[in-house]
């Protein structure tokens, strides 16, 4: 199982995003709500 995860590792590589993307993403997690009644979770988006 090691030498999987070391194979794999070489092929890793930082992208860069843009703040636009950070930004929609921070406001959509904020946005966003969870609700669980009896057992079942509903996701409701407050925009």
């Amino acid at each position: 199982m090691e030498e999987i995860y070391i194979k794999n590792s070489e092929k890793n590589e930082l992208i860069k995003t843009k703040s636009e993307t950070i930004q929609f993403l921070l406001n959509y997690s904020k946005s966003l709500k969870i609700t669980q009644i009896k057992g079942h979770k509903f996701e409701s988006n407050l925009n």
